[in-house]
């Protein structure tokens, strides 16, 4: 007898292939049929006629890793949208191995009183204690190493630095850590050289990690530093993912079709891919070399000033009479959404082959971007239904089965026998997300039952309270 029968719908597989009509069969957590199942004996039933089935969605960019430790009780944005997996400690951020009570910026991101541990493996075992509500693959942060073992973050490492920097990775690989991400654009680390990266990421080749990159520049210089990416994948002979890709800064607006150029020709040599979001506004930490860039500058939260979360940083500068630059430096420590990406180059990244969907959501910020509510929605919603950029079937592909491939999710990211029981049903004619910038934490519509592990996480809006995730520690090489 099947624990779970979902039936009477259509299955969007996660390989790109074509809908089709047919009922999916749940044993023990895995997939075990997928056909006419007319007859067949289960425990539970779930009427999907009308609606889609898909592999739970794979959020390859998210800044997690403090949510995941936490109750299950509140509604969550990730389970709500039909996500079941995330990767965490993205841009040079993760929550271990560190321990201090003053993480500088962008480290702050994770939350106050984040920084606890010691070593990734007691990240990684506290979290598998928790069980998650959904699964969770960990990277360690290039930001947060250079923390623990560099007194002063505005300068290259030394060679003691960036061997001890290495040992560090290495444990965390053998413990169980997915790879490597850098920052490189941040204040954090913008100081360190490409040799620097290469050599305290040595151990990734041996352990099959991966690196994924927030790479220095997204404006005028974006073309450097793309290739300078590309060198460090080259020389480490890793998988590369480039992070959030984006063009950002009026004048910058329309050279996604170059850089995306340039990738392909890069991938013509070496493993590399990007993920993206469906916004044209990004959100980090406020800095003010960011606001001349931007159409407006909206901010998310503010140490100084509290009260700033969810308004334009322009009309404070104004009502201050002050230019924007000296009111995001009075505001520091804090946050912003930037309104500085053209639609035109979101919609070409998005329907690029190598682009998977991240969120990129900064969940402990006050007034968040909608992005941490709304993204997989969205996609389907608004690029899938309305404008048509994309395929239904081609969108559930950049989200399920290409990063499970790209990360190498063993057994996740298919509805096929022997996968993982990751599951979303949703109804195609009215998924959509509700999330503005103004009221950031609606949840989406159409999203009807989300199954992490075959276990109910959320049926049509209502979270269960179920914490069925896995914590995914790496094993073996990354294809």
């Amino acid at each position: 007898m099947l624990d779970l029968l979902i039936g009477g719908g259509e299955v969007v597989d996660g390989s790109g292939a074509p809908r089709m009509r047919a009922d999916i069969g749940v044993r023990d957590g895995l997939i075990v049929e997928v056909g006419d199942l007319a007859g067949v004996a289960a425990h539970r039933r779930v009427d999907a006629s009308g609606k889609v089935t898909a592999p739970g969605f794979i959020d390859v960019h998210t800044h997690d890793d403090q949510l995941l430790l936490e109750g299950s009780g509140a509604p969550h944005p990730k389970v709500l949208q039909g996500v079941t997996t995330v990767v965490t400690g993205n841009c040079g951020v993760s929550l271990a191995p560190l321990v201090t009570e003053h993480a500088p910026p962008p480290l702050d991101v994770l939350g106050s009183g984040a920084y606890r541990f010691d070593s990734f493996g007691a990240y990684l075992d506290e979290l598998e204690h928790a069980r998650p509500i959904v699964n969770a693959v960990s990277l360690v942060g290039h930001s947060t190493l250079r923390a623990r073992h560099m007194a002063a973050l505005d300068r290259p490492a030394t060679d003691k630095e960036t061997a001890a920097m290495r040992r560090t990775l290495a444990r965390a690989l053998a413990e169980g850590a997915w790879g490597l991400s850098t920052g490189l654009y941040y204040p954090t680390a913008c100081a360190a050289t490409a040799q620097e990266v290469i050599e305290l990421a040595a151990p990734l080749p041996d352990c099959g990690g991966l690196l994924t990159m927030h790479i220095r520049d997204e404006g005028d210089r974006i073309d450097d530093a793309l290739r300078e990416a590309f060198a460090i994948g080259r020389a480490l002979r890793v998988p590369l993912v480039l992070s959030h890709h984006k063009l950002v800064g009026k004048r910058n607006h329309g050279r996604s079709a170059q850089t995306l150029a340039l990738i392909d020709e890069a991938a013509l040599e070496q493993s590399v891919c990007l993920d993206c979001y469906p916004y044209d506004a990004s959100s980090t930490m406020l800095l003010p070399s960011r606001v001349n860039q931007s159409r407006d500058v909206m901010v998310t939260w503010s140490g100084a000033l509290p009260g700033a979360a969810g308004r334009s940083l322009f009309e404070l500068a104004r009502e201050r009479n002050e230019e924007p630059e000296q009111t995001a430096r009075a505001l520091a420590p804090a946050g912003a959404i930037y309104f500085a990406m053209s639609e035109d180059d979101v919609g070409r990244i998005l329907r690029h082959p190598l682009s998977m969907i991240g969120s990129d959501g900064l969940a402990h910020d006050t007034h968040p971007h909608p992005r941490l509510w709304g993204t997989f929605p969205r996609v389907l919603g608004r690029y899938v239904r309305e404008q048509r950029l994309l395929t239904l079937e081609a969108a559930v592909h950049k989200m399920t089965g290409l990063p499970a491939r790209r990360f190498g999710l063993a057994r996740r990211g298919q509805v096929a026998p022997g996968f993982h029981a990751d599951l979303v049903t949703f109804d195609p004619n009215t998924i959509m997300d509700r999330a503005t910038y103004r009221r950031p934490q609606l949840p989406p519509d159409g999203v009807e039952a989300v199954h992490v592990n075959g276990q109910l996480a959320c049926a049509s809006g209502q979270m269960t309270g179920a914490r069925a995730g896995h914590l995914l520690r790496r094993r073996g090489n990354i294809s």
